[in-house]
């Protein structure tokens, strides 16, 4: 964990010899330096690998299946020269659209779904190519073999890229494989960025320090004489005025610049930084609006950003609401015996039933009853009162607590891997919950909600969310409602995948679950 921040800002002072380079002259001039990435060289070595890996593993399949006796295929090729021409060539091929189709651009690598949104239209597109290729040649390739090798190898390249940002995420956690940021921006502005960045270590940010959009003012807490002080942990190093040389002294790769700079001002250091290398990420106003919500709409040759309505009816609803509920259908068969042995668990080691059902508000504000797995005594709720003095949230809305007397044995297993959640599949399939969405509110929430809050019941709540898989109970109660809102705002059933996928990481990390 990165060491906690003083408060206030700017921030406690900090040791003058170890940022004693931005007082000092560098030796060289600035505007030549290059910013060097190495890691991300070696990181798309391995992706090409991978996908290569993947389409030859695919093709080899396929020619089997084809050719192996596997299946008793009413027709017999008449050669088995295309076939062996588009094995040995496709993996060629299948790199070459990626690369086509920038699903190696480093700034798509290591997060979002954009790379692999790009590796599945690589795959149509090169699918649609090679038929329309074998048609116009007149190659006898069987559609069976087509049918193995392309679909295959689309889920063995996601299936690598996910391994590939499972190991540059653990490398990024040890302090490996990291972007050293700049963070560009007035004090607030640039404390978000800085608390981001800390929050989440596999973004791959390293911030390494912070410069000031404005010219210090005479008596102003930002004046050059008091760069030996930091913000929240970052040592600041001086305004956009000197951007070239506090590159070159802290060595970034990486400018994020925060949203209140001004468009002369930003177009100055966007010319500035030119041949450079430096990647310069501007940080929108609109931070939880994201994904196909957000186009450039021109207006008499200015650019502008058009921002749609949250997409909260119609066919993608009920797309949503069917995948939910078959699922978890599907889950709760599947999982039938292991619900009756943790009922049983439960019910045999402490007295009370085994479900705890529990009053909450849904979709529109309209209350329905959630069911969980007794985790605590029968007792618990007259008991909350007598340990509010201990409650670990300080806001005051949640009330959680690490070691909370009132959890039974089995209860603390339960909480531990999630297990006591379990039951909210059949809220899923009665249509009160979904499998993704906000966390689901006692009413006693809803009723201290400020206005902008209620915004996070215009969509069902969710057996898991981004409040899930961000740190739980671990969240502050701002942080929570911003994730939900922003899970509102930008929903889909693309984001619905994603999230489920990385629901089950974070179960077995275990992060905030108590």
């Amino acid at each position: 964990m990165p060491p906690q921040p003083a408060a206030g800002w700017p921030g406690r002072p900090v040791d003058p010899n170890q940022y004693a380079f931005l007082h000092a002259q560098t030796s060289q001039d600035p505007r030549d330096y290059r910013a060097q990435v190495g890691w991300e060289r070696r990181y798309v070595r391995l992706l090409v690998l991978f996908d290569a890996l993947a389409c030859v593993l695919s093709v080899g399949l396929a020619y089997f299946v084809r050719f192996g006796d596997v299946v008793d295929f009413e027709t017999k090729p008449v050669s088995s020269t295309p076939y062996i021409i588009m094995t040995v060539l496709l993996p060629l091929a299948w790199v070459l659209a990626m690369s086509l189709n920038r699903a190696y651009e480093t700034r798509f690598l290591g997060g979002g779904s954009e790379e692999f949104r790009r590796v599945v239209n690589s795959a149509a597109r090169l699918t649609a190519l090679v038929a329309v290729a074998s048609y116009a040649t007149k190659a006898e390739i069987a559609r069976s073999y087509v049918l193995i090798a392309f679909p295959v190898a689309t889920l063995l390249s996601v299936a690598g890229r996910s391994a590939g940002r499972g190991i540059l995420h653990r490398m990024r956690r040890q302090g490996r494989c990291l972007h050293r940021v700049l963070v560009v921006g007035a004090g607030e502005s640039a404390a978000t960025l800085v608390r981001l960045a800390q929050r989440d270590p596999t973004s791959g940010w390293s911030v390494v320090g912070v410069c000031l959009d404005r010219l210090p003012g005479r008596h102003s807490h930002d004046r050059p004489e008091r760069s030996g002080f930091d913000l929240l942990g970052v040592p600041i190093v001086g305004t956009s005025e000197n951007l070239h040389t506090a590159i070159q002294a802290t060595h970034a790769t990486t400018v994020a610049i925060g949203p209140q700079m001004d468009g002369e001002t930003l177009r100055r250091v966007l010319w500035a930084l030119e041949g450079s290398d430096v990647d310069v990420l501007v940080s929108s106003a609109l931070t939880d609006v994201t994904g196909p919500r957000i186009s450039i709409r021109p207006v008499a040759g200015l650019p502008l950003l058009h921002i749609e309505e949250p997409e909260l009816s119609g066919t993608r609803r009920l797309m949503k609401m069917a995948f939910d509920r078959v699922v978890a259908g599907v889950a709760i068969l599947l999982f039938s015996p292991l619900l009756i042995g943790l009922g049983l668990a439960v019910r045999l080691t402490s007295r009370g039933p085994a479900i705890f059902k529990q009053t909450r508000v849904g979709r529109g504000g309209s209350e329905f009853r959630m069911y969980k797995f007794r985790s605590m005594y029968v007792d618990a709720e007259a008991r909350k009162a007598e340990l509010e003095s201990r409650n670990e949230r300080a806001e005051g809305l949640l009330f959680k607590m690490r070691d909370d007397p009132r959890i039974t044995k089995v209860g603390k297993f339960l909480r531990k891997w999630s297990l006591d959640e379990l039951p909210q599949l059949f809220n899923v399939v009665n249509g009160s919950m979904s499998l993704v969405g906000p966390r689901p509110p006692l009413p006693s929430e809803v009723a201290r909600y400020e206005d902008d809050v209620y915004r996070r019941l215009m969509v069902k709540p969710g057996l898991t969310g981004l409040w899930q898989i961000s740190g739980r109970s671990d969240l502050e109660w701002d942080e929570s409602v911003r994730l939900d809102l922003r899970y509102v705002e930008n929903w889909s059933l693309a984001m619905d995948f994603v999230i489920l996928w990385r629901t089950l990481f974070a179960v077995l990390r275990r992060e905030g679950a108590y």
